[in-house]
């Protein structure tokens, strides 16, 4: 529990680190269709949640394009001091890319919009299947979203024609006591399908465990496997391209690597060394590389990773942010990788380069920050 309380801590001091930041003005050539290349950001207002839509220019800089509603609420896990959902992957692509998938943690719904030249049109809004819906994932039209409200919970969704419908026998509860600590320490944090889609992931942070379920050809799922952490609060993950699973542990600033084995438990590989920052709890990866987080250092890291799925830390400091760096995403293709954070309302851009190095792409101004009941967290990009 030491771990956690210094997580919180030193999420906390990072309102306390000053970053120069200046806006990008000057945008590159490309497309103005969100089709061609975008980023999305969830802006999770407790009185109306929407999505903030931008196109990208061949540079990497960001055009708006317009705030569109999802129909639901947005919402702040109790406590929380940085990032209001304590969670990674509010927001999903789906369908070819042609819809975006968001959680509406403030009334308990997830909704289905879809992505247009110019415009998200919303299709559908449904219950999610339990309290404070917080991360989503999709394999094509499969949706499963996790709820972190209560002890804890999954539902499963299929895109048919644009709304989302029920999969039946896809819930199933997590059995979690989210009452021990504040909430934002203890709820679940992600969920993720691996890349064959056989496998559901959930991480618990305070419950030192990752659960898995098997999933079956129609979209049910088998009974929870409970697999213990490698170290302290495993908070996000990734998938490399051999299907193993890289969780960051917010508790030791460490990446955990895993194997997913044929009955859909985990076989751990290894931890890397720690990456140096505060706070570590997002990722993402690019090709062979892995980004991390610091929210309480306003810093990413970089890992390789290697064939057998373990990572080592290639710079503990691959680039400095704005304060309090929460959710992350990579563009189609990984030529940029995009940072939010809501203590400051702002977008840092960088683009990456063959030996895993980032260099600055521009910042976007003018989100919202985090508040008594909600803030900016959930990002993604095309």
């Amino acid at each position: 529990m030491r771990n956690l309380r210094l997580w919180a801590t030193a999420a906390v001091a990072s309102t306390l680190v000053l970053v120069p930041v200046t806006s990008a003005s000057a945008h590159g050539s490309g497309s103005s269709d969100l089709r061609d290349g975008a980023v999305f950001v969830q802006l999770n207002a407790g009185s109306g949640n929407s999505i903030e839509a931008f196109t990208r220019s061949d540079d990497g800089s960001l055009t708006p394009v317009g705030e569109f509603t999802t129909g639901g609420l947005g919402g702040k896990e109790v406590g929380a001091p940085v990032d209001a959902l304590a969670s990674q992957g509010s927001l999903a692509l789906a369908d070819g890319n042609e819809t975006l998938v968001a959680v509406n943690a403030g009334s308990g719904t997830v909704s289905a919009l879809g992505i247009h030249r110019d415009r998200l049109t919303l299709d559908s809004v449904v219950a999610s299947g339990g309290s404070f819906p917080s991360s989503v994932t999709t394999r094509g039209t499969a949706v499963y979203v996790l709820n972190a409200g209560g002890t804890g919970s999954v539902a499963g969704f299929r895109l048919r024609d644009d709304r989302l419908v029920p999969i039946p026998g896809s819930g199933r509860s997590l059995g979690l006591s989210n009452a021990a600590v504040p909430f934002f320490l203890t709820a679940p944090s992600q969920i993720g399908l691996t890349p064959d889609g056989r496998t559901l992931v959930v991480a618990t942070k305070a419950n030192n465990t990752l659960v898995t379920f098997p999933v079956r050809r129609d979209g049910s799922l088998g009974d929870a496997i409970v697999n213990a952490s490698q170290g302290p609060v495993p908070f996000s993950f990734d998938f490399d391209r051999r299907g193993h699973l890289e969780v960051t542990q917010a508790g030791d600033g460490r990446t955990a690597s895993y194997a997913v084995a044929a009955d859909s438990s985990l076989v751990a590989l290894g931890v890397s060394a720690s990456s140096g920052g505060a706070a570590l709890c997002w990722n993402v990866r690019v090709g062979s590389y892995l980004y991390g987080a610091n929210a309480g250092s306003g810093t990413l890291t970089s890992w390789t990773v290697a064939k057998d799925g373990t990572t080592s830390v290639l710079a503990p400091v691959a680039a400095t942010t704005s304060p309090g760096p929460i959710d992350l995403a990579a563009s189609q293709g990984g030529r940029f990788v995009y940072v939010l954070s809501a203590l400051s309302g702002q977008v840092d851009g960088f683009a990456t380069h063959r030996d895993g190095s980032l260099t600055p792409a521009g910042v976007t101004t003018g989100l919202p920050t985090i508040d008594a009941v909600g803030g900016s967290e959930g990002i993604v990009a095309l």
